[in-house]
């Protein structure tokens, strides 16, 4: 499938919120990066299948992560995908780089 390809064909949208920065890492997204993650989900998505990710956290204030991730990885247990992030808006990277430096990674 083609780059071009790709951005025209319909997306899944993997959409979420959460009560704290903590609870999106330690509940929902594992194995966080800049360039990618492993999200849970049950949804039933192909490698190769484009998804919106859109995830709303609480820190001091709301946050929201948003972009288009590539699945590139699925596996069943414990049930997820791993996503490369294709695009990623400003302020997500932004989170992002908060989150790791809280975590301790590079």
């Amino acid at each position: 499938m083609s780059d071009s390809q790709r951005r025209t064909d319909e997306r899944v949208t993997i959409n979420q919120e959460f009560e704290s920065f903590d609870a999106f890492i330690e509940e929902y997204v594992t194995n966080l990066s800049r360039t990618g993650a492993f999200i849970k989900t049950r949804a039933k998505l192909a490698v190769g299948a484009m998804v919106n990710l859109q995830f709303t956290v609480l820190e001091d204030s709301i946050e929201t992560i948003e972009g288009v991730g590539e699945v590139v990885r699925v596996q069943s247990d414990p049930p997820g995908v791993g996503v490369v992030f294709r695009t990623l808006s400003e302020p997500s990277k932004g989170i992002i780089d908060r989150l790791l430096a809280r975590r301790g990674a590079t």
